[in-house]
């Protein structure tokens, strides 16, 4: 049992902690700019809907923000499933559509995509950006029922998908507000498209209560190849493109991908939320990918 002066200096060490996260700078333009996307990433792994058989219609929405900068916007899939040599087969495609905005917004203006004649890291005020996001794709999926002495019965599944995300119009225009280069403006644009391959694996159980089913499930997602993040940034008598392996920063969009999803199924309607991933999501991609201060992703699954 904690003595009364373990507890004062707990509280203490946890007072100092949240203080130095208020107190801390907020992360650079160019670090928030790539986790935007990832965690819209992660959010739609975390939608697949591959644990129910049948074919499965689903809809979702997410909603993240660092500062003023925000993601949001609707997702959709469909799935079908398919007996194959004792196997489930199952196919599905995905179509997800963000919009990219933001306030004002200040933070260090930095970039690791090309050198420029900038002093930077240096403050500056951000504005302007009306761009959006789109990730489209497909896949397939193996997966099967077990019987387990230790575990009971659970599922498996394990595939591929493949995706293209489509960042455009991703542009924020930038005023430098100290240091030597303190009234410099022009624009920072980080519009591109990223492919990837994304092999994942799952497991999952379920439970009936009545009228009710939940089903605890976890993925792993690896999307490959990481990509170089790209950009481009202007200023006074430059306009300079690059990305990050050329500029010898590395490959490093596209971030391996844990979800935890508890899915919640009325059964008379065969209609599942997926509560868990709600709230894992909104728990866990703020550390996962730092500087981004909230995420929800709500998604939505209807068999027949």
């Amino acid at each position: 049992m904690w003595t009364f002066r373990a507890q004062l200096a707990f509280l203490a060490f946890a007072c100092l902690g949240f203080a130095a996260r208020a107190n801390a700078a907020p992360e650079d333009i160019s670090f928030v700019a790539e986790h935007l996307p990832e965690v819209a990433m992660d959010n739609r792994y975390a939608g697949l809907p591959l644990w129910a058989d049948g074919t499965t219609f689903a809809a979702g929405f997410t909603d993240m923000s660092s500062g003023t900068l925000a993601l949001r916007g609707p997702m959709a899939e469909i799935a079908g499933t398919y007996g194959f040599h004792g196997l489930r087969l199952k196919a599905f495609a995905f179509f997800d559509s963000f919009s990219l905005t933001s306030g004002r917004e200040r933070r260090a203006l930095n970039e690791p995509f090309v050198p420029t004649p900038l002093a930077l890291p240096a403050a500056a005020e951000f504005a302007g950006l009306d761009g959006s996001m789109r990730d489209a794709g497909l896949g397939f999926a193996l997966g099967d029922h077990v019987e387990s002495s230790w575990i009971g019965t659970f599922d498996w599944s394990a595939g591929v998908l493949y995706q293209q995300v489509r960042l455009r119009d991703y542009r924020l225009d930038y005023l430098v507000l100290d240091g030597t280069d303190a009234g410099a403006a022009g624009f920072i644009d980080f519009s591109a498209t990223y492919a990837h391959f994304a092999p994942f694996v799952g497991i999952g159980k379920h439970y009936d209560f009545g009228d009710w089913q939940l089903g605890p499930h976890l993925q792993l997602t690896m999307p490959l190849p990481r990509r170089a993040f790209a950009g481009r940034i202007t200023g006074p008598g430059f306009d300079l493109a690059g990305n990050t392996a050329d500029n010898g920063a590395g490959n490093h969009f596209g971030d391996p991908s844990v979800t935890l999803g508890v899915d919640v199924t009325y059964l008379p309607w065969n209609l599942t939320i997926d509560a868990g991933s709600l709230a894992s999501q909104a728990l866990f991609e703020p550390h996962f990918h730092q500087g981004i201060d909230q995420n929800w992703a709500l998604h939505l699954h209807w068999t027949r």
